[in-house]
């Protein structure tokens, strides 16, 4: 009887270590934000550009350069978007589409991404300050490697292509330039 009641503490005392250990799910997650972040990934939990979905969704954002800002565009995939939204290829469609026609180099590149993306990566935008892409982390560290290259590429070739490339902020009056 002692016996039990000594084999009754150990497991009361190891049960909470137990809660504490990390899923595989959250190991998995844990080894692909890293990977990203070595690769100058910014990774933020965000309220998503999206109708339908209402939760805050893991955005995983590469910056532009501040002196060569991007274009301003938001692509969805299509099972989440509208009919009545402008088709650009196979599988999604531009809820915002670019003001001016991307070059040939960033159309390609953005192509290539989008038929190498993960099926639960719902959004590809972009702004003037970064490249975000907007999805629910299904992949694994190496499986998702190739899609942060050929997002850092469009990154690249999108980098100074700005909607609006005179726009400056407003200046601040009695404010000293920087």
């Amino acid at each position: 009887m002692g016996w039990l009641i000594m084999v009754a503490a150990v497991l009361m005392v190891i049960s909470p270590v137990m809660w504490l250990k990390p899923s595989p799910r959250q190991r998995r997650q844990s080894r692909l934000r890293e990977m990203a972040r070595q690769r100058g990934v910014e990774i933020a939990r965000r309220e998503a550009p999206l109708h339908l979905v209402r939760e805050k969704m893991p955005a995983y954002r590469l910056r532009y350069p501040d002196e060569h800002p991007g274009p301003d565009f938001v692509l969805v995939r299509d099972r989440v978007a509208s009919a009545a939204l402008d088709r650009y290829c196979h599988g999604w469609r531009f809820r915002i589409a670019p003001l001016r026609p991307l070059p040939a180099s960033a159309q390609q590149t953005l192509e290539a991404l989008v038929s190498t993306l993960p099926d639960d990566v719902l959004v590809v935008q972009s702004s003037a300050a970064a490249l975000t892409l907007w999805w629910w982390e299904s992949a694994t560290a190496d499986g998702f490697a190739p899609c942060i290259k050929d997002a850092a590429a469009l990154r690249d070739d999108l980098s100074g292509y700005a909607d609006r490339p005179d726009a400056r902020p407003l200046a601040v009056p009695g404010a000293r330039p920087r």
